[in-house]
């Protein structure tokens, strides 16, 4: 497990460094931002689900886990506020499938 720290994106363009998408799943340092996307580079031979781990309670009590279907190619998506942890600003990140697959975050 990683834990990936968002890229800061600029005007003036910014490399975004992709690590390997680990098996047992990575973690996101967001914080306190809402602006946090996840992009993953999907070089597999098809498509696989992205979890993001419900960690905030609905209204009825319960937590949801956001899944992103990711096709093969490149997918961008922002992370959902609900999978945020609020005593360490984490959102846990899993994969249906980690064989040809890296992540990155950035802001």
């Amino acid at each position: 497990m990683a834990t990936i720290t968002p890229t800061a994106a600029t005007a003036a363009g910014g490399t975004v460094g992709y690590t390997a998408a680990a098996g047992g799943g990575d973690s996101v340092v967001v914080g306190t931002r809402s602006d946090v996307i996840f992009l993953v580079r999907n070089a597999s031979g098809g498509s696989i689900n992205v979890t993001f781990v419900g960690s905030v309670a609905c209204s009825q009590g319960a937590t949801h886990d956001t899944v992103v279907a990711c096709p093969v190619g490149d997918t961008k998506i922002l992370i959902p506020p609900q999978s945020v942890a609020v005593d360490t600003g984490l959102v846990a990140v899993t994969y249906s499938a980690v064989t040809s697959i890296t992540v990155a975050a950035a802001y």
